[in-house]
């Protein structure tokens, strides 16, 4: 075979697919360039367990749960050198978080670092059983919609498709329909619950889990009957997109593309429908120990990526294209968290917190005026 024979087989084997199974029972089409992306971070995350694991030999199984309280309370308990050390352990705990738990320790990491244990021990031992027996038979207009969309999440997966991971899914849905009325059942709530059960391994671990997202971490409204907390957090994303990728944001303007087309899915799903598997369960590490304004800095940080490619798109259906198909192939997961923790600048949960309270009577102004609009045709 000649040398340039040789070179053009090379080229095709970088650009051939081959199916991959990741840890976590997904299959990928990945073409050699992203095979090569993925075995790094799999390279990566095993050094990175050693940390993780010297820590555990030495200061034993829970190490994490001391320098969790530590990192939260901050100085609370007054100035001294033992606060000091306990918030420097924090930090450093929060930069472990960010490069990765590893898989085997991520369900009791999450369940310490997100406040469910805690949540759950507040509600009292037999909350989730009792619960279960209290929706047993009852049929509602949530139910019958998790019935419908329990068969539809993540078709074909060894165990999310089959009976015991439909139950499963089905049961930590109602309850949590039941415990919440005001949000019941939301569609998207199934492909979350689903990625916490996948983790958790127990469905009562996953209901609480579940139950910490939508009522702690999350911005509230997210999942209600009008969306008005989603709309809240897109447009907050609008405003920091304008000030981190202004030329980006005058694009979208441009071509008339409204935000929401690119990053409801990212707020409602978390990802998870967006992102390859192990990518997203890299995010969920850090929101559940830093919050939602994680979840900012990573749509950022997709948007910053692809941004040389979206800004020479020339229509709203090229760029939504572009971008979720370059979404769907982040198999690095370093790069990206690098570039949403360390390539676009400061903004605390204190300016979003501000921005949300500017945006929310604007939105619930234009949901009533879409609502008087709807009421005036149908009248």
């Amino acid at each position: 075979m000649s040398s340039t024979s040789t070179g053009h087989w090379a080229f095709d084997s970088w650009k051939m697919t081959q199916q991959v199974l990741d840890s976590y029972g997904f299959s990928h089409a990945l073409t050699g360039e992203e095979a090569v992306q993925r075995q790094m971070c799999e390279t990566r995350a095993r050094e990175q367990q050693k940390m993780w694991w010297e820590k555990e030999r030495t200061l034993g199984p829970g190490w994490y749960e001391d320098e969790l309280e530590a990192g939260q309370n901050g100085f609370a308990g007054g100035f001294s050198m033992a606060a000091v050390t306990a918030v420097a352990n924090g930090s450093s705990l929060k930069k472990l978080i960010r490069k990765g738990i590893p898989a085997q320790s991520r369900a009791k990491v999450w369940w310490s670092c997100s406040g469910a244990g805690k949540k759950e021990r507040e509600a009292g031992e037999g909350y989730y059983a009792n619960l279960l027996k209290l929706v047993e038979g009852k049929e509602t207009v949530h139910t019958r919609q998790i019935d419908n969309d329990v068969h539809r999440t993540f078709p074909g997966h060894p165990w999310l498709d089959s009976e015991e991971g439909k139950t499963l899914l089905r049961r930590v849905l109602v309850a949590y329909s039941w415990r919440n009325p005001g949000v019941g059942y939301c569609q998207s709530m199934n492909y979350v619950t689903a990625f916490l059960l996948l983790v958790m391994r127990s469905e009562e671990h996953a209901f609480w889990m579940l139950a910490t997202l939508l009522e702690d971490i999350l911005y509230e409204d997210s999942y209600s009957g009008d969306l008005s907390g989603c709309h809240v957090e897109t447009r907050v994303l609008g405003e920091l997109l304008e000030k981190k990728l202004p030329r980006l944001a005058v694009l979208l303007e441009k071509l008339g593309c409204e935000l929401a087309l690119l990053c409801t899915e990212w707020f409602l799903c978390l990802f998870v429908k967006s992102l390859p598997p192990e990518t997203t369960m890299r995010i969920w590490d850090v929101l559940f120990n830093e919050g939602a304004k994680v979840i900012f800095r990573v749509a950022l940080a997709l948007l910053k990526m692809n941004e040389a490619n979206l800004l020479k798109t020339k229509s709203v259906g090229e760029l939504i294209h572009l971008l979720q198909d370059a979404t769907r192939h982040t198999y690095d997961r370093d790069e990206l968290m690098k570039v949403a923790f360390e390539k676009l600048g400061s903004f605390p949960m204190k300016s979003i917190l501000k921005q949300r309270r500017r945006q929310h009577p604007l939105v619930m102004a234009e949901l009533q005026d879409r609502l008087r609009k709807h009421e005036n045709k149908s009248s």
